[in-house]
């Protein structure tokens, strides 16, 4: 009886490894797709990394100063055919704020 139970343990313990091992394998798989070695290797270069990061925050600020052009062009053009519609609502709250920037302008409050 204490054979089959030492056999039964062994199973057990062969079950657990096999177990064990493909899950090991998957993390191995999941490691190589994540590219963790490019990182690490990234990381060990720091001159390389700032180089990037510093072309990343370039790439950035120019698309964020183009976009905004862009938009604030599109707000002109559609203020400039507000404008050239004379509407009296859009008019008198134009005229409004520039009195208001006006006063300011001169130091006196509103």
């Amino acid at each position: 009886m204490s054979e089959d139970n030492d056999h039964q343990d062994l199973k057990g313990v062969r079950h657990s490894i096999d177990a064990l091992e493909k899950r090991l394998q998957k993390v191995v798989v999941e490691m190589e797709r994540s590219q963790i070695a490019d990182y690490v290797t990234l990381l060990n270069r720091p001159f390389s990394l700032m180089w990037r990061n510093l072309l990343g925050g370039v790439s950035r600020g120019v698309g964020y100063a183009i976009g905004l052009t862009f938009f604030a062009a599109t707000i002109l053009y559609v203020l400039q055919l507000l404008g050239a519609l004379n509407l009296p609502i859009v008019g008198d709250y134009i005229a409004d704020i520039v009195r208001i920037v006006q006063r300011q302008l001169e130091g006196k409050t509103y």
